[in-house]
C-alpha cells in the first residue's frame, strides 16, 4: 500500500505542478487583465507573414508560471529551482505550439487538440524527470491525463469566466 500511494503522490505532484505553470498565465491575465502585457515575440513578424508567437503569450504569462510553480514546489518540499525550471519548460513547450500553430496558419487562441497540450506537458516532465521520480510510463500516463484535464477542465473555467475560450 506504501509503495502505490508513493507512486501515486509522484505522479499528482508532477499533474499539480504542470496545472499551477499553465494556469498561473490564464488566472494572471484574469486577476490583471491589460496590466503589464507585453509580447514575448515584441510583435516580430516572420517571412510567412505572421507572428512568431502571437499574442497571447506574454512575458507577464510567462513570468507568472515560472513564480507560481517556485512556490507550488516549495510548497511540496521540493527544491524551488526545479519549480521553476518546470515553469520555463512547460512554457517553452506552449511557445513551440504555438509557432508550430502560426505557422501551420492556425490563428491565435485557436484549438489544435494534442498540440494545446503535449508540448507543454512533456518537455517539463522529461526533462526533470529524474528529481520528480518519475519514468517512461509515469510520463505517458501523465501526458495522458493532463491531456483529459484540459479537456474536460477548459470548458468549466469558461462558463466561470476564468478562461477566454471553451478550449
Amino acid at each position: 500500500m506504501t509503495a502505490l500511494f508513493v507512486y501515486l503522490y509522484f505522479i499528482i505532484q508532477a499533474i499539480g505542478l504542470l496545472v499551477v505553470a499553465n494556469g498561473a498565465p490564464v488566472l494572471s491575465n484574469k486577476i490583471l487583465g491589460k496590466n503589464w502585457i507585453w509580447p514575448v515575440d515584441h510583435q516580430l513578424m516572420l517571412r510567412d507573414g505572421r507572428r512568431l508567437f502571437g499574442g497571447t503569450k506574454t512575458w507577464r504569462g510567462l513570468c507568472s508560471a515560472i513564480l507560481f510553480t517556485s512556490l507550488a514546489t516549495l510548497l511540496m518540499g521540493i527544491n524551488p529551482v526545479i519549480g521553476a525550471l518546470f515553469g520555463v519548460l512547460a512554457m517553452t513547450g506552449d511557445l513551440l505550439a504555438s509557432f508550430i500553430k502560426r505557422r501551420i496558419g492556425c490563428a491565435e487562441s485557436s484549438r489544435a487538440r494534442g498540440l494545446d497540450t503535449v508540448p507543454e506537458s512533456l518537455l517539463p516532465i522529461l526533462v526533470l524527470k529524474e528529481p520528480l521520480a518519475l519514468d517512461l510510463v509515469d510520463i505517458m500516463l501523465i501526458v495522458g491525463i493532463f491531456f483529459l484535464i484540459e479537456e474536460w477542465f477548459s470548458p468549466l473555467l469558461y462558463r466561470l469566466h476564468i478562461r477566454k475560450r471553451p478550449y
